[in-house]
């Protein structure tokens, strides 16, 4: 009994016909039959019906098929964990990166992934969060670093690197200025200056206000802490940063807890389950990156 029998066998009882499975498994439908009537006669058995239109699994052939699968399953997996094993990971590899990423952790990664697999291209993109996910979910990428304000994404895995609450950045001079903590009615009184729509950090701002009823103004947004700050700087509306986005503009703004926005901004590396041994290789080295390095 051959994995290629076995193969074929799947091939034609799931597209229920030897035509099809042919096509699927590129090669001859002559070779295809061929094929089962060796694996028949080896198991002392018929497994399909063929006095019909459709190939139909005979009692034999029902018993057979999950086995056939669970056997090719097991084939797959040992050439995968060799594979790793022996370093022989291939391919491309597709990141995510949320819009103006600071975060040299995952750089880091990056680097440590690239040197230990120089056989996979890495590709990197960047994008707003929701639609990094959409590109996870859909196969498009295959892990992102992302900002939420949920834990973790539906129909995702999840690995949360940082979970932050938001701050509000104001100048020397601003009216907020002389506060030790401001609340969402308190800001409502000012411009706003923040990420935009489809970010985590504007996710949870947004949020917090409508559970509020407060719609502030949104004079001005930026999909980079750097430009956020520098806005703010120069009195064109109050900043709405993460700690530590804002901790690295403490010589030029003043970062004040928004006491009534509980729900923290978190950054996570997400990926769809199952994800093959290039997204495994690369979350460990990013689990060693995150928790070695300050952020």
């Amino acid at each position: 009994m051959e994995l290629r029998q076995l193969e074929y066998f799947v091939a034609v009882a799931e597209e229920r016909s030897f035509t099809r499975a042919a096509e699927r498994v590129h090669i001859s439908q002559s070779g295809v039959s061929a094929q089962i009537r060796r694996l028949e006669r080896e198991l002392g058995a018929e497994l399909f019906d063929r006095s019909a239109r459709v190939a139909t699994l005979t009692v034999a052939g029902k018993a057979a098929l999950e086995h056939a699968r669970a056997a090719l399953a097991a084939a797959g997996a040992v050439g995968q964990a060799v594979g790793e094993v022996t370093d022989l990971i291939r391919g491309t590899l597709t990141v995510g990166m949320v819009l103006g990423c600071t975060i040299t952790p995952l750089f880091d990664a990056l680097a440590a992934f690239h040197e230990a697999h120089p056989g996979v291209e890495l590709a990197l993109l960047e994008d707003n969060s929701d639609r990094l996910v959409e590109g996870v979910r859909s196969g498009a990428l295959d892990l992102a670093l992302i900002g939420t304000a949920n834990a973790v994404p539906e129909g995702l895995e999840a690995l949360t690197i940082i979970s932050e609450r938001l701050v509000a950045a104001v100048p020397p001079g601003h009216p907020l200025a002389a506060r030790r903590r401001v609340t969402l009615p308190d800001l409502a009184e000012h411009p706003i200056v923040c990420m935009p729509q489809g970010t985590g950090l504007r996710a949870v701002f947004d949020e917090a206000c409508a559970a509020r009823g407060l719609r502030p103004v949104i004079a001005l947004q930026a999909g980079a802490a750097d430009t956020i700050a520098d806005l703010a700087v120069r009195g064109l509306g109050v900043a709405i940063l993460s700690e530590s986005m804002a901790a690295r503009y403490r010589d030029r703004l003043t970062a004040l807890p928004v006491e009534d926005v509980r729900a923290p901004a978190l950054l996570a590396l997400v990926w769809r389950e199952g994800g093959g041994p290039a997204v495994r290789a690369l979350l460990r080295h990013a689990r060693r990156t995150f928790s070695a390095q300050p952020l």
